[in-house]
């Protein structure tokens, strides 16, 4: 699964699952003995192993593996540790003849550790359990292929996913929730459901929207839309390139390049597809000169980016190259920071209590690479640290993961299985207000710098509407299913019937289709249910003579209805968001 978690390995699981690893390559190494060694790290749910071969792997490939590292374990090898100078290690490395390890042997300065398990050998610095023996329950789950050291330009590696646990019911519960993760994956669902696509003629990591998936995007517009203007923001619409020049002034051409797409030629200047929307409201800010009766002001958009994603990283929709951020820009006065910080704090909660989202907040500190001084970024992260202290929230640390103009709050969203998933972002910034040189005139008559706030409250329209497949399995609540109600009529004399009932369902602004295809009824039901339909309406003598409906959903009927009283259910509940 490949939400936004954080990615460290439980404590005491490190040494397991490394172990694992290698006895992995083991198999790896005996089987197919012209394989070469990448890397093999433990990973937050277990571990993988890079080899480069001469085919992918196969799912019987990966049994014949299992089986050979059940030998290893039953074997039960000392893993013994050994150092090398460098010279030496590589010279050692040549003898196995791993070009892959020399790579990294060289960038090493002085001595390399080796771990020894019976015949097999491998570079590494630990750590490990004392023995193969205690790796006794463990599962290869995929392959895939991924290019050496993530890059592009690099050979292509076939890497080999499993995971391992200390007790046999922790295996067994893991394995069943990757079941259940595999019933929710957004790309399988997209796809039964009719959401979206992607192309290769368009280009990877580029999305698709089909008809249902527009209607839930257009219906998550619509109530954003909604209450931004009533939370005070005023709606911006900003264009899709831009000069160069704007980000040789915002600092991204400096400090975020190699996530821009490469310029484009207009005329006798260069353009850039915009990867952030917040120079163009700072432009929109300074078309006039603004006083301090004025503020806060804020902008809102729901503004398409385009950065650069390594084709690895891609995705379905959680991880694409062009997306559609909820985003806005308060501009403020310090005074006022606390404040605003605190509304969009409690704004934000109320957008994930409507999509049944539970949270965890992260205070994202500063990171290697930044712009401004080291007093401006402790001012903005006193600020964040102290908004959701006033808001009564726990939060954890995550050191050095802020952008590289200011501090944020992360807030991940906890899905029905208990995944986290990037979702809304708070920043403050002093530094691009510095940059542009915006301003506001104060009670004293003089300019005074503002403070930005630099905030999405979904994340982006893609990686949202992406969560929320696997967050509902595909079974959106009724106010976001792209079809409410779907009307079955039994034979060709209900249609009249079928057809008023649809045509009052429509005028009521109820999402309905009718279904009167010449199959049988039981046929048009499964299929209903299957699309995860909210609300299925079967019409046939009796409802035709009694001038009723007959009622049922996913799970269960639900009897008898007149067609007013059912009108008024589906409103009641498509207004209370239920």
């Amino acid at each position: 699964m490949n939400s936004e978690k954080k990615t460290e390995v439980k404590e005491g699981f490190i040494e397991l699952r490394h172990t694992s690893s290698h006895i992995l390559a083991q198999a790896v190494k005996r089987l197919y003995p012209d394989a070469k060694l990448g890397i093999g790290p433990a990973i937050e749910d277990g571990f993988y192993y890079d080899f480069y071969v001469d085919k992918p792997f196969t799912p019987d490939d990966l049994v014949r593996i299992e089986e050979e590292m059940k030998k290893i374990v039953d074997a039960d090898y000392k893993l013994e540790r050994f150092t090398l100078q460098k010279e030496d290690a590589i010279k050692f490395l040549e003898e196995l003849d791993e070009p892959f390890k020399i790579e990294l042997a060289r960038e090493i300065d002085g001595e390399i550790s080796f771990y020894r398990q019976g015949e097999f050998v491998d570079m590494c610095a630990g750590p490990h359990i004392e023995s193969t023996g205690g790796v006794k329950y463990f599962k290869l789950l995929s392959t895939s292929g991924a290019y050496w050291r993530g890059d592009e330009h690099n050979p292509m590696m076939q890497r080999i996913y499993g995971t391992s646990f200390y007790t046999k019911e922790e295996l067994d519960n893991y394995l069943s929730f990757l079941e259940e993760a595999k019933k929710r994956d957004h790309r399988i669902l997209g796809r039964e459901l009719d959401l979206y696509s992607t192309h290769e003629e368009v280009g990877p990591g580029l999305i698709m929207w089909h008809p249902n998936g527009a209607i839930i995007r257009n219906t998550i517009e619509d109530l954003w839309r909604k209450e931004h203007l009533k939370h005070g923001y005023k709606l911006v619409y900003t264009p899709h390139i831009a000069s160069e020049k704007i980000y040789q002034i915002s600092g991204h051409l400096e400090n975020y390049a190699e996530s821009m797409y490469a310029p484009i030629q207009i005329d006798t200047a260069r353009y850039r597809l915009k990867p952030m929307n917040c120079p163009g409201h700072i432009l929109i800010y300074k078309t006039k000169q603004r006083s301090y009766r004025d503020l806060p002001i804020r902008y809102a958009e729901l503004g398409t980016v385009y950065r650069y994603e390594r084709i690895g990283t891609l995705h379905g929709m959680l991880r694409v190259r062009g997306f559609t951020q909820d985003d806005a820009h308060i501009f403020c006065r310090e005074d006022q920071l606390l404040d605003e910080i605190r509304g969009v704090i409690r704004f934000m909660d109320f957008f994930m209590k409507t999509f049944r989202y539970e949270y965890k907040p992260y205070l994202s500190t500063r990171p290697e690479k930044y712009i401004g001084t080291d007093e401006i970024w402790d001012m903005a992260t006193k600020a964040l640290k102290e908004a959701l202290r006033l808001e009564g929230m726990d939060y954890e640390l995550d050191e050095g993961g802020g952008v590289f103009y200011g501090p944020k709050i992360d807030i991940k969203l906890i899905d029905a299985l208990g995944r986290e998933w990037q979702g809304p972002t708070i920043q403050v910034d002093f530094n691009l207000p510095e940059r542009f040189d915006v301003n506001y005139t104060g009670s004293d008559g003089k300019e005074h710098r503002v403070v930005m706030i630099h905030r999405t409250v979904l994340g982006s329209m893609e990686r949202f509407v992406g969560g929320l497949i696997e967050h509902y399995a595909g079974k959106f609540p009724l106010w976001l299913a792209p079809i409410q109600v779907v009307v079955i009529p039994i034979s060709d004399r209900h249609n009249e019937r079928a057809i008023e009932v649809k045509d009052r369902l429509f005028e009521n602004n109820i999402r309905v289709e009718l279904d009167d295809r010449n199959e049988k009824v039981n046929y048009k039901v499964r299929e209903a249910i299957v699309k995860k339909v909210p609300y299925i309406i079967v019409i046939g003598d009796r409802e035709v003579e009694d001038n009723t409906l007959s009622v049922r959903t996913i799970s269960k009927d639900l009897g008898s209805f007149s067609l007013e009283s059912f009108i008024d259910r589906v409103k009641e509940e498509i207004e209370k968001k239920l």
